[in-house]
Order: C-alpha cells, then sequence, then structure tokens
C-alpha cells in the first residue's frame, strides 16, 4: 500500500503554507510519526526548512520539470520507510505554468494537478485577515472548480479572535467543509526574507531551526493532528523511482569523485542530483567554497545554485579554491554550474574577483527573472548534446553585464512574446548558465557528466 498523503495549499501565495506545512511536518514527527516531505515546483527553499522539521531530505515534486509520468514514482520513492506524507503547494491551488491548456482546470505544475496526480486530498490554509461569512463562496468556488482535486478540509490562518473564528467555522460548515485548525494572528513567527524568498534554512542557521520549532509548537497547539492523519488517503500506487533504472544502463569504468558545491553559498539542489551522480559510478564529495580547497582527487565539479552575491566577499577571499579551479578546468576537469555556479565561475561578482573561468562580469540587477523555459541546447557539451530540448526553471536577479565574448553559447528558446533568447556558456568542458535543470528529469546527461569525469580522471587529470 502507498504511503498516505495531504496536500497543503492555499487560494492564493502569502496565505501562510509554509509556516503550517512545515509546522504539520514537525507536529507529526513529534507525535511519532515518519513524515515525508515534499514541494510542489521547482522552489529550494522550502524543502530546506521541511527537512529540518522532518530530519529527513525535502523533496519537489514538478511535473513541468520532470514530467508527469515520474510524479507518483518519485513520490514512492521519497516516501519509502514512512506513514504519511506532507505536500506542500505552490502559489494559489490552481497556479502553474503561464500559457499551458485553455481547457484544463488545473494549470500544469500546479498543486492541483500533483494532488490529482497522487490521487490526494487537499488541505486549504486561508488567511483568514479580512474574511468573513464570504468565505463560504470562496471555497465553494475552489471546491468544485475542478472535480479530480478533493479538498479535504480547511486550516484558518491568521485568525484575529475567537469571535472570528466562530464566523469563519460556520462559512465552513455551510459548504461542508471540516475545520481541521484554527491558528492565531502572530507576527513574531515570520520568517526573515530576501529578493528570492525565505532565506534557506542553511544560510539561517539557529534561527531557521528555532523557527521551525516555533511553527511546530504553533500548529500542534491549533491544528488537530488527529483529524488531518485521517483525512491523510493513500496515494496511487506506483513502483519507486529507482536512478540507477532512469540511467538505462549499469555504470562503466572506475568510480570517480564528483566534488558537489555546498555551504550557505549553494543551497538549491535536488536529493535526486546525489542520487543520480552516485548511481551512473560517481562519488559526491560537498564542499564548501566560503572556507574549503577543492576536494582531493575531484574528477568533475558541480556547482549549484544560490546565493553567492551575499556571500561574494567570502568567496572571493578564498582565493586558492579560485586559482585551483581554474587551473583544473584548464587541464579539461568537466563542470556543470546552474545560476549560482554561472556567477562564481565569471570573473566579477559585483565587484568581487571570482574563478575568472568565463569572461564574464556579474552584478545584482533590479528585475526578478523568473519563470519555466522550454530550451535546446546550442552547443555539445559534458551533459548535452546539440539539439536536445530541456525544460528548465530561471530564478534570479543577478546580471552579466559587460562585453559577453565569444564564449559558445548554451541555450536558446523562445522569450514571453516570441522573442529568440540565448542563454548560457559552453566552455570547453564547462556547461554554466542560470537555467536550472531537474536531474531526475534528465537522467542521461548525469550519466554523461560521469562519464566526461572518468575520461578525465583516466588522462591523469
Amino acid at each position: 500500500m502507498s504511503v498516505p498523503a495531504v496536500v497543503i495549499a492555499a487560494p492564493a501565495s502569502g496565505s501562510g503554507k509554509t509556516t503550517v506545512a512545515t509546522g504539520l511536518i514537525g507536529a507529526l514527527r513529534a507525535a511519532g510519526h515518519r513524515v515525508a516531505p515534499f514541494k510542489v515546483g521547482p522552489d529550494y527553499i522550502d524543502p530546506g526548512y521541511h527537512a529540518l522539521a522532518a530530519e529527513r531530505p525535502g523533496r519537489n515534486l514538478d511535473t513541468v520539470l520532470v514530467g508527469h509520468d515520474r510524479i507518483r514514482a518519485l513520490y514512492a520513492h521519497g516516501s519509502a520507510g514512512c506513514d504519511i506524507a506532507v505536500v506542500e503547494g505552490v502559489m494559489g491551488l490552481f497556479d502553474g505554468k503561464i500559457g499551458g491548456s485553455d481547457t484544463d482546470p488545473s494549470a500544469e505544475g500546479s498543486t492541483a494537478q500533483v494532488a490529482a496526480l497522487l490521487g490526494a486530498p487537499v488541505i486549504l490554509v486561508v488567511d483568514a485577515r479580512g474574511h468573513s461569512q464570504s468565505l463560504a463562496a470562496l471555497l465553494h468556488g475552489f471546491a468544485t472548480y475542478d472535480p479530480a482535486v478533493r479538498i479535504g478540509g480547511v486550516i484558518l490562518n491568521r485568525v484575529g479572535s475567537d469571535r472570528h473564528a466562530e464566523v469563519l467555522r460556520a462559512a465552513c460548515a455551510r459548504v461542508g467543509l471540516p475545520v481541521l485548525g484554527v491558528v492565531a494572528r502572530l507576527d513574531e513567527l515570520a520568517v526573515p526574507s530576501r529578493h528570492l524568498g525565505l532565506i534557506p534554512a542553511v544560510e539561517h542557521g539557529r534561527a531557521a531551526v528555532a523557527a521551525v520549532d516555533a511553527m511546530t509548537v504553533l500548529v500542534a497547539e491549533s491544528v488537530d493532528l488527529a483529524a488531518v492523519v485521517d483525512a491523510a488517503r493513500s496515494t496511487a500506487a506506483a513502483p519507486a523511482w529507482d536512478p540507477a533504472a532512469e540511467l538505462g544502463e549499469p555504470p562503466t569504468g572506475s568510480r570517480v569523485s564528483v566534488a558537489l558545491a555546498g555551504g550557505p553559498a549553494f543551497t538549491f539542489g535536488y536529493a535526486e542530483h546525489r542520487e543520480l551522480l552516485d548511481a551512473a559510478g560517481a562519488d559526491v564529495a560537498v564542499f564548501d567554497p566560503l572556507c574549503d580547497p577543492l576536494p582531493e582527487n575531484a574528477a568533475a565539479l558541480v556547482l549549484p545554485g544560490g546565493f553567492p552575491e551575499e556571500h561574494a566577499g567570502a568567496l572571493s577571499a578564498n582565493s586558492s579554491l579560485r586559482t585551483a579551479l581554474a587551473q583544473r578546468v584548464a587541464a579539461g576537469m568537466p563542470v556543470h554550474a546552474e545560476c549560482a555556479g554561472l556567477l562564481y565561475l565569471a570573473r566579477t561578482l559585483d565587484g568581487h574577483p571570482m574563478a575568472g573561468v568565463l569572461d564574464v562580469a556579474a552584478e545584482f540587477g533590479r528585475t526578478l527573472t523568473l519563470g519555466y523555459r522550454e530550451a535546446v541546447a546550442l552547443t555539445d557539451s559534458p551533459l548535452w548534446s546539440a539539439g536536445e530540448r530541456v525544460t528548465g526553471h530561471e530564478f534570479h536577479r543577478t546580471r552579466l553585464v559587460g562585453d559577453i565574448g565569444a564564449e559558445a553559447q548554451a541555450w536558446g528558446w523562445r522569450a514571453w512574446g516570441g522573442n529568440s533568447t540565448r542563454e548560457g556558456f559552453v566552455h570547453g568542458p564547462v556547461h554554466a548558465s542560470y537555467l536550472h535543470t531537474h536531474p531526475a528529469g534528465n537522467p542521461a546527461a548525469i550519466g554523461r557528466f560521469v562519464r566526461a569525469a572518468q575520461r578525465f580522471a583516466a588522462t591523469g587529470g
């Protein structure tokens, strides 16, 4: 039997999903449950808080990046050994990729779509500020909009008083939806944020642990946990995702060391990435570019996304790592760099010297670049062959400035309005881009990357 799940969704962004979902994960774990935490969409930050609450990795479920057919398998893989799962939604319940079908009620990549694929009930978190009896009409619309999505209950968040709660309970009863919790309005629970959302748990340190503990206590005191467990339903059964099977063939050659940047500056990554690297024949060595050297015998390097602009001075100060990295790339070491990784490979970031592998400069900008991209590889690289199509996601406020130079470009796609866009770089063994990809959606690329590392190691590099 598959693991029962509840999906924590909301009518709109900013309703308190992360507080409720994280607190619910922590409260269920404290009550003795083995909880599997998930996040809908490409978000990297919320899963870090989920992981603190669950004491196991937070994972993502994104139909756009990995395809519909992998959602149930990735869920089965991530929930193995657990007795309940909590899936936090993205934006509003029916929000997703812009420009999808005109006939499907739930957008591609939406929380509703994932809930329907799993067959899991939705618990709707409603920001109660400003709501009274008219809440019944809003809930009626959400409960009937898509027949494939079942609303299993409501958690009223940011409720102002007992009288306010009584009025809202009556509104929920009017449309036949049970109230599973009433959470009071508490401003002190706010988690510090910055330009891309919450500050990642790794950077927030002890304050993140304290925030998760506070969320756990709040939900434990405000939500009927037994009712939530009772509302959870077994998900659609599916064989668990298997990284070795996804690669399609057993690894060949000797195992090699692949360095993976971590620490406060490089926090954006998927748990399945390490699992695929391992299955392909790599021993993953995590290091912190703020203070660590390049791992010994590294035959390849992965530089994921994150917030290097917040740590540019410290990254620059680790000059021995910058020098060693440039030398290893010149010798042919494969590098897979996404977003933060691209910035680290530049000459400078906000005036601070970086690795200088790419002849570009970067700076913090005023405009947020955000959205899914249907991209085609323009240049052969250690991961992709020219002409391959990939779905990725951009999420950054930095930009490249000055003369971009003559580097071969990595990706091309049609921007909003149809304009052609070229982005990213292929520089010898380096693939560097702002585009985030999900390794589970592109397992063959991970296999190629490890084989490139094996070839480099065989040369004595």
